[in-house]
């Protein structure tokens, strides 16, 4: 990634999944979700928000889908990403699964086991909703009630 780049991506304040933190289960957001724990389950932003961003940091690890407009990795990821916009894998990156993208930059030492699809824009986009109206029945299913503890 470019050190010049000054502009960010998401909300002015990110959600923050903390070092230490274990998420099992999907995580669905808007804005800009920042991992330097571990989630293990898939990642899915909101379909109406073109602008959100997924970033695993260093120390950060997701074991399942990431679905974004932006996929910014640092850390690892053991699924496949699928972003609408563009990837960005930094030196430190390991991604163990397919990478689908309409832009991809990656710096030297990132690590890829997997293949790369590049699809414009507005194919990756499409694919992204199909995947976002399955998790919108699957809630309406379970309910709007939130997480329950057993």
């Amino acid at each position: 990634m470019r050190r010049d780049k000054k502009t960010r991506r998401g909300t002015a304040t990110p959600t923050l999944i903390a070092k230490g933190t274990c998420i099992v289960g999907e995580v669905h957001f808007s804005g800009s979700l920042e991992i330097e724990g571990q989630v293990k389950g898939n990642i899915e932003a909101a379909g109406d928000d073109p602008n959100a961003c997924v970033r695993v940091r260093d120390t950060g690890a997701v074991i399942g889908q990431v679905k974004a407009p932006v996929v910014i990795v640092s850390g690892s990821v053991e699924g496949d990403i699928y972003a609408t916009k563009q990837v960005e894998l930094a030196s430190l990156a390991v991604v163990k699964g397919d990478i689908h993208y309409a832009l991809l930059e990656i710096e030297k030492g990132a690590q890829v086991n997997g293949g790369f699809v590049q699809e414009e824009e507005s194919v990756a986009a499409s694919l992204s909703k199909a995947g976002s109206v399955a998790a919108e029945d699957h809630l309406d299913v379970v309910g709007h009630k939130g997480v329950q503890q057993a």
